[in-house]
């Protein structure tokens, strides 16, 4: 549970962390700018800080109160569990998840398994560590398939396979980034994005791509992806929801996140993944989502950055 603050002053100094050396480097910086600009409207005194060691640093010398993570991804990326466990040790109160949440999220393929031993709808799988026999395994899958790196986000080395002939370059692109590869079931329907900000879950989100499919360049550069919000009515928007929750709960995260979900033809939700520092841009999700619900933006950093308050602390 976050606190309700209604002092800047209570927040004392916050260090902004963005940045850093993960794939998502240029995503990140843009959300920390945001995220800056609006806590100062607000009063709070907020520093920018590039990368996991500069900010290691600055802890150690100007006394920072508390950290707003918008470092995203893995390696550097502030996303992994790593910064968080780094922050812990020092006692310095931070947003978002904490060691396990965080950890767990980064691995697609570790999700996946923590939801399936509890019953709660995820893709069909085959984790494919170096060197794995991925034709064995798409005969295991079926075509069509999807092939991604498990540990990497903003859609980054993602390949839909239609067909055995475009399986080899899928790997080949998705190997490109460190760590193991998962190949999963493709859902072939609607994709869905809910935002979680402390226990409110923010209305869904449908994402309507212009082209084929929701890619970085769909995410980040064109300006022709429709977003519907909420992206579902009625029983059906609530429960995607709850399941979000429990999606969310599942893997220990806390804070704020977003949980991204496939919605097939016949209306049942497949979750695919959790995002433990989403992304705060122009085009990001959560903002979207907050505005619906009418937060603003401002009003929503407020509240990530209060998330930093835990029960005890």
């Amino acid at each position: 549970m976050s606190m309700k603050i209604t002092d800047p002053a209570r927040f004392g100094r916050v260090a902004v962390a963005m940045g850093g050396s993960s794939a998502e480097r240029e995503v990140s910086l843009d959300s920390g700018r945001n995220v800056l600009e609006a806590l100062r409207a607000r009063g709070v005194d907020a520093h920018a800080i590039d990368g996991i060691p500069a900010l290691l640093d600055a802890l150690r010398t100007d006394r920072f109160a508390r950290v707003f993570n918008i470092l995203h991804g893995q390696h550097g990326g502030g996303e992994d569990g790593v910064l968080q466990g780094a922050l812990e040790a020092l006692d310095v109160p931070y947003t978002g998840s904490g060691v396990l949440g965080s950890a767990l999220s980064m691995d697609k393929t570790r999700s996946k398994r923590v939801w399936q031993s509890l019953g709660l709808p995820t893709p069909k799988f085959v984790a494919l560590p170096r060197g794995a026999d991925v034709h064995a395994a798409a005969k295991q899958i079926g075509f069509p398939l999807i092939v991604k790196p498990a540990c990497e986000g903003s859609s980054v080395g993602v390949t839909r396979v239609f067909e055995e002939a475009q399986l080899d370059q899928a790997v080949e692109l998705a190997a490109k980034y460190p760590g193991d590869l998962l190949m999963e079931t493709l859902i072939e329907g609607d994709e869905l994005t809910v935002s979680i900000l402390g226990r409110e879950v923010l209305p869904s989100i449908h994402i309507v791509p212009k082209g084929a499919f929701y890619d970085y360049n769909a995410k980040y550069i064109a300006e022709d992806t429709l977003y519907l919000c909420p992206g579902l009515e009625g029983d059906a928007e609530a429960e995607l929801r709850t399941l979000s929750l429990q999606a969310f709960d599942a893997l220990g995260c806390a804070g704020w996140g977003r949980v991204d979900v496939m919605r097939d033809r016949a209306g049942r939700n497949w979750l695919l993944e959790v995002n433990t520092a989403p992304g705060m841009t122009s085009h990001s999700l959560v903002p979207k989502a907050a505005k619906a619900a009418g937060i603003d933006y401002q009003e929503l950093c407020w509240r990530v950055l209060e998330t930093s308050f835990r029960e005890g602390m």
